[in-house]
């Protein structure tokens, strides 16, 4: 990403199984968006399930240009607007602030060709750390990633700090 190169980026990284995964849990997400996203109530008719597709394309265009650019708010500003708008990178954003940090490594995991890393990222707003948890398949010399599997549960961790945040202002 410090290079802005795609073509290397995709060699580490399945931006369309990372993207797929993450559409499919943010619209089991319905609830906890609400928060999260202004119209989230919307999500909760249903509307992103019928728009998933469409959704699932323009997270893979909000990749390619954060990777291009290093910047959230460029890739946001290319996610189509919508009847549902949702920006992958947004709720991204929401999780890994640009105050984040990554912390280290809090654990790994092989099983057989796929390993599961527990990435530690500070998140100061809330004053606290959570834990990203990527799936990587080998690739012959190298790991690629090809999802968040935790995505839901941070979706939802955030909302509920966010709503806590809001309440003790």
């Amino acid at each position: 990403m410090q290079t802005h190169d795609m073509a290397t980026f995709e060699k580490y990284v399945d931006v369309t199984s990372v993207t797929s995964h993450l559409v499919d849990e943010v619209t089991q997400q319905g609830s906890a968006l609400t928060s999260l996203v202004p119209g989230g109530g919307l999500i909760l008719g249903g509307a992103m399930r019928m728009i998933k597709p469409t959704l699932a394309k323009a997270a893979n265009e909000e990749v390619r240009r954060y990777v291009e650019t290093g910047s959230l708010e460029a890739a946001a500003a290319a996610a189509p607007k919508h009847l549902v708008n949702v920006s992958l990178t947004g709720l991204a954003s929401r999780v890994v602030s640009p105050e984040s940090e990554f912390k280290g490594i809090k654990y790994t995991r092989e099983e057989g060709d796929h390993a599961f890393v527990g990435l530690e990222i500070t998140q100061p707003k809330y004053d606290t750390t959570m834990v990203v948890e990527v799936k990587l398949r080998r690739q012959g010399d190298h790991w690629q990633m090809t999802q968040i599997t935790n995505s839901g549960e941070l979706l939802r961790g955030v909302a509920l700090l966010e709503k806590k945040r809001l309440l003790n202002r």
